[in-house]
């Protein structure tokens, strides 16, 4: 992906003299924010207000997975980072013509606020803009909002205001890709005795045993649960801690090689070994009712610690 010069044009609420922030475009003519302070770098893109990367400057390693061979192309989405899934997530539930896992992914977004907090980390306010197809996909009013806290942890929150005169139902997941040093050597805490419906399987529902171990394809809902989870990697000395709030369900999923080959832009040979996805979700039965005037939030904030 090539680069031109900083654009500052993107939104006039953003100062010139903030050092924090840099606004870059494309050749496609994707639009992005790259955040450089004293905790953390990363980079945001517009269309979808998609986290590409986040890095505390504490870590040798990247903490978000981004694809080598990820498409930057308008009305497509990225691979990697932190994909917002909205309103709905895996198939439509009556439409299969529809996007999986909802259109806000590849939506064009705008930034509505920026500040530097008081503890230095930098907090970004952008809001869905809605053209005419995301209005032809979900007919109601709708407000969508995501404030993303850069620092030495990285906190996510989506706001979704129901601006009908009717509740409506919502399914949400922030799908967020971690790199990890090898998906086989991993493990995950927090889920014992967790229900979950196992997609590899035709949605069939088991109860997790033990921590999460991978040595073949995985794609489990892990319903009712607002627990932290935890990602065990000894080989980079460290783990990486998911709090969340707002979220009953958690999706984890890597397509192991077999599927990963099938897919373009999931990267070089064997690069999947390297990613896990831990997914903080209202699906299934955990999708949200919201009533009229109402904001239901879906929050979640990553820590890196050493082992």
């Amino acid at each position: 992906m090539t680069q031109t010069s900083a654009v500052n044009k993107i939104n006039p609420l953003v100062e010139a003299g903030n050092h924090h922030l840099r606004f870059i475009r494309d050749d496609s003519g994707l639009d992005y924010i790259e955040i450089d302070n004293d905790f953390a770098t990363a980079k945001i893109a517009l269309q979808g207000a998609h986290v590409m990367a986040w890095q505390p400057k504490s870590q040798q390693h990247p903490v978000l997975w981004l694809s080598s061979n990820a498409r930057y192309v308008q009305g497509r989405s990225i691979r990697g980072g932190i994909p917002v899934c909205w309103p709905w997530f895996g198939a439509h539930p009556t439409d299969s013509t529809l996007c999986p896992h909802g259109f806000a992914r590849v939506m064009p977004w705008q930034l509505v606020d920026t500040e530097t907090l008081n503890s230095g980390a930098t907090r970004l306010v952008l809001q869905m803009l809605e053209p005419a197809e995301s209005k032809r996909q979900l007919s109601y009013p709708h407000l969508l909002t995501i404030t993303i806290t850069i620092g030495d942890t990285l906190r996510v929150d989506l706001a979704t205001t129901n601006k009908a005169d009717h509740p409506f139902m919502v399914g949400e997941a922030l799908h967020t890709y971690f790199h990890v040093s090898d998906v086989s050597t991993i493990h995950i805490t927090g889920l014992d005795d967790t229900l979950y419906a196992d997609k590899v399987f035709n949605y069939e529902r088991r109860v997790e045993r033990d921590d999460v171990r991978f040595d073949g394809e995985f794609d489990r809902v892990y319903l009712n649960t607002t627990a932290d989870c935890v990602i065990h990697d000894a080989n980079l000395n460290r783990e990486i801690r998911i709090s969340k709030s707002g979220s009953e369900s958690t999706v984890i999923w890597n397509p192991w090689a077999e599927k990963a080959e099938q897919m373009a832009d999931m990267g070089a040979a064997d690069e999947w070994r390297q990613m896990i996805c831990v997914e903080t979700a209202n699906a299934l039965e955990n999708s949200v009712v919201i009533s009229p005037g109402r904001t239901h939030i879906m929050s979640v904030e990553y820590r890196v610690e050493s082992l």
